[in-house]
């Protein structure tokens, strides 16, 4: 059977096929790049017009990056998703505290989801930060909770939980109330895969533009 072997020719393949899907919509070229690796992560064409984001949040997101921000998670599939190589090459870091121990220990007694009080344990280490929440709506509740109440400033959060349970509404709940820029996806659909694919488009971008190395694969 014959099929496409070269990396670089299923990516172009890829990206023509999903361009019709988005072509209507005004994006910039940074923005067309995240929301094709979004709808190529996914691969479901339906995400370009259930994407939802705050007017100028890819631009925002990619100036952070491009600063050497670190980047906090709610779990660690979102974390080893995304490419540490390229991050490191910016200057950043990410982060995930769902597993540790002094959180596992913390939440059970307060009766709370880990994925909350991680969120919440990063505190002001989230300021000038890309938070990126792929599974749990907790920690989306409680990160928008923190700018409204705490006065956290991350440079954007990537909101997009996935489930049947509280998803949605902690989406619609970041796109109505959020102070800070956001990315998320209307709806139940989204997830671990989908949040880290932001960011890498993010990365990809300024990689691009700098002329430095992206590899896809290598975490």
């Amino acid at each position: 059977m014959e099929f496409i072997k070269n990396p670089k020719a299923i990516e172009d393949k890829s990206m023509s096929l999903i361009d019709p899907f988005i072509r209507d919509m005004e994006l910039t070229e940074e923005e067309v790049t995240v929301y094709s690796r979004m709808i190529h992560a996914s691969g479901d064409v339906d995400y370009g017009h259930l994407i939802a984001t705050s007017t100028g949040a890819v631009k925002a997101g990619i100036e952070a990056l491009d600063r050497g921000c670190n980047i906090y998670c709610d779990v660690e599939m979102v974390r080893t998703g995304i490419n540490k190589n390229a991050l490191g090459k910016l200057g950043g870091q990410v982060f995930c505290r769902v597993s540790d121990p002094a959180i596992v220990k913390s939440a059970a007694e307060k009766g709370i989801a880990r994925s909350l009080e991680a969120m919440n344990s990063f505190g002001t280490d989230l300021n000038g930060a890309v938070i990126a929440i792929g599974n749990a709506p907790t920690a989306l509740f409680e990160a928008v909770r923190m700018a409204l109440e705490d006065g956290i400033r991350p440079a954007l959060i990537v909101g997009i939980p996935v489930g049947f349970v509280g998803a949605a509404e902690s989406k619609e709940y970041l796109i109505h109330h959020s102070p800070v820029p956001y990315i998320t996806v209307r709806g139940n659909k989204g997830g671990s895969s989908i949040a880290a694919s932001v960011v890498n488009a993010m990365m990809y971008n300024l990689v691009k533009r700098s002329g430095m190395l992206y590899v896809e694969g290598r975490k």
